[in-house]
């Protein structure tokens, strides 16, 4: 081939290529337009996929699952689609379940996670098929869109500032046991390292349990073993993680044969330890109203499936192990004792006085003037 020829070639080459090239950045770009207008062509009619990690815990099916999927019917008209998953604390499972909601195509995902280190894979596979992610409650790692929780160092410090003021001056007399959740959920080691921040030097830890699965039994079985290895009567307080568990750990203290149960610290406002705390047998809980976080994870899951920034949602940035700067919004907390209850949960409308004051109660809440 002459010179000649061989720069004709040469053009018409990097012409041809020129224009692949312009082609493939016009398919891109309208590749891309067909994305977002599909999305907004979809407009209301979305598909949130919800996993909750467990049924232990009363609050996820009574609350949160209802409350999510009534914000996500009033924000998108009733066009909206929750579609639900439970993981019963099993890490596979839910990876498992998130496998299944990228192949159902659902628009975003709200994802509790069982635990925050597993389900970072599917995290990624979810975005990876370009499905948004907004972590629930703990903060899952990989790469998520948003984040809601509640302070939760601040439910430690709450918490231990309930069992310090249970104690009062006789905090230093004996020993507590701090029955800490699961190593698995990273709140769990933030409530710990709240309450620590606040017990510390103030009071005499004798046992320290992380429990596994957060499950009452669990709890119970540990709290048989501090009393036999401290003693039942130096035991003068337990710092629990959450209600579930301080029920199993009141079980243990009465099987022991204590008459006046030490102060149990609790979490969650479940039922069950509202009615302890009525009939003096649990001393505190922390009421998180669950309202405002169900709304803020609706809010920004319906933001993301649209397409949409979720910045005029969130209030804060947390950082995760694997993403920074992740938009967040942190809800509150409230320290629940016998003498709140009707301006916290009655007043919310979580529970009614007559769900509360059943007739096991009724002279309990008689006397704290619940009716």
């Amino acid at each position: 081939m002459n010179t000649r020829m061989r720069r004709a070639a040469v053009a018409v080459a990097a012409t041809a290529m020129a224009a692949s090239l312009a082609a493939c950045g016009s398919a891109k770009e309208a590749g891309g337009a067909k994305s977002t207008e599909s999305g907004a062509a979809k407009g209301d009619a979305i598909t949130i996929g919800l996993l909750l990690p467990e049924n232990q815990t009363a609050r996820y099916e009574k609350f949160d699952k209802p409350l999510i999927e009534k914000k996500v019917a009033e924000l998108t008209g009733g066009k909206g689609k929750v579609v639900y998953a439970n993981a019963k604390q099993d890490a596979t499972t839910q990876n498992a379940q998130v496998d299944t909601m990228i192949t159902n195509k659902v628009d975003v995902l709200i994802v509790d996670a069982v635990d925050s280190k597993a389900i970072a894979g599917s995290v990624k596979k979810a975005k990876d098929a370009g499905i948004p992610v907004v972590a629930y409650d703990r903060l899952a790692e990989g790469p998520i869109d948003a984040y809601t929780s509640f302070d939760n160092e601040e439910v430690g410090r709450v918490q231990g500032k309930a069992l310090l003021e249970a104690l009062g001056d006789k905090a230093k007399d004996g020993e507590i046991v701090m029955m800490n959740g699961s190593v698995t959920d990273p709140n769990a080691a933030l409530f710990k390292k709240g309450a620590h921040s606040v017990l510390d030097g103030k009071v005499n830890i004798g046992k320290e349990y992380d429990t596994k699965e957060w499950k009452p039994e669990n709890a119970n079985t540990n709290m048989a073993a501090a009393i036999s290895a401290l003693g039942k009567d130096k035991i003068i307080g337990v710092y629990s993680a959450n209600d579930g568990m301080a029920g199993g750990i009141i079980t243990a203290l009465k099987a022991a044969g204590l008459s006046t149960l030490p102060p149990v610290t609790g979490q969650d406002a479940e039922l069950a330890g509202v009615q302890r705390i009525v009939a003096g047998e649990q001393f505190m809980s922390v009421y998180k109203p669950y309202a405002p976080e169900a709304e803020a994870a609706a809010k920004m899951a319906v933001a993301l499936a649209k397409g949409e920034k979720v910045d005029s949602v969130t209030t804060s940035k947390v950082d995760s192990p694997t993403t920074k700067g992740v938009p967040a919004v942190l809800v509150p907390v409230v320290s629940l004792t016998k003498n709140n209850i009707k301006d916290t949960v009655i007043k919310d409308g979580v529970y009614t006085a007559d769900e509360i004051c059943t007739d096991k109660y009724a002279a309990a809440c008689a006397t704290l003037g619940l009716k």
